[in-house]
């Protein structure tokens, strides 16, 4: 199996992002507010608000956290600002990791992230040292069981949709689209009843590093840190097991 974001749809990881519920509330609240506050609370002109939206219904997030969320992005808050960076490094057995941080202490941040990656077996790399690995993707993941789609048919609404490729995997069905057409292809999907369980823009790897049995162990230590940290949205690699 291959993992490469903080809310894929990956079996190992669904019993632990289920317990932590309240930490992904958290998470998708920030980039509630983040978005609300760069952009306006027009989810129809601002993309990245839509797109945090439907993270949030995807996630059964109650409608009283996302408007408290939106209200606070419009200034109803206490005037904190988040700074947005992305780091970069390399796991144990020289996985590619990127980072995506939101946080109001990047010094805090810094020290936290820094020592995770090295008492893990892994390295803080500069910026540009594995970004180029990765393509920013828009992806749509569906449910096989829930929705099961005849896989020709599926393809046929995707290319018309403007989608690039279906992946089919015995579990899910993978939909990539550019960055700029993933609004316009979950639309048109949606108006055929085609609508994805878990769906956003993401880093994808362009390939994939096999890692060794001796450093499993570390490596799901080092993401689950990462990933339970307060300032980090999303964690992407090109790890498979």
């Amino acid at each position: 199996m291959a993992g490469h974001s903080k809310w894929a749809n990956r079996k190992h990881r669904k019993a632990r992002q289920d317990s932590k519920r309240a930490k992904i509330f958290t998470k998708i609240s920030k980039e509630i507010f983040i978005a609300t506050r760069s952009g306006g609370s027009d989810s129809e002109t601002n993309v990245r608000l839509r797109m945090a939206l439907d993270l949030a219904r995807q996630n059964n997030m109650p409608k009283d956290n996302i408007k408290r969320a939106v209200d606070k992005g419009l200034g109803n808050d206490d005037g904190t600002i988040y700074e947005e960076f992305t780091y970069e490094g390399y796991g144990p057995g020289g996985v590619a990791v990127l980072v995506e941080i939101a946080t109001d202490n990047r010094n805090r941040t810094a020290a936290d992230v820094r020592y995770y990656f090295s008492k893990y077996g892994g390295s803080l790399g500069q910026n540009g040292c594995v970004a180029w690995m990765f393509n920013r993707k828009g992806v749509i993941r569906i449910d096989r069981e829930k929705q099961p789609l005849e896989e020709d048919y599926l393809l046929e609404q995707v290319l018309e949709a403007g989608g690039d490729d279906l992946i089919t995997a015995d579990d899910e069905f993978i939909i990539y689209t550019s960055p700029e057409d993933y609004v316009s292809v979950v639309d048109k999907l949606a108006n055929n009843n085609i609508v994805g369980d878990e769906s956003g823009v993401e880093f994808v790897p362009e390939n994939f590093t096999e890692l060794a049995e001796q450093h499993i162990e570390n490596f799901e230590t080092l993401i689950d840190l990462l990933e339970d940290h307060d300032d980090v949205q999303k964690v992407y690699f090109n790890a498979e097991f």
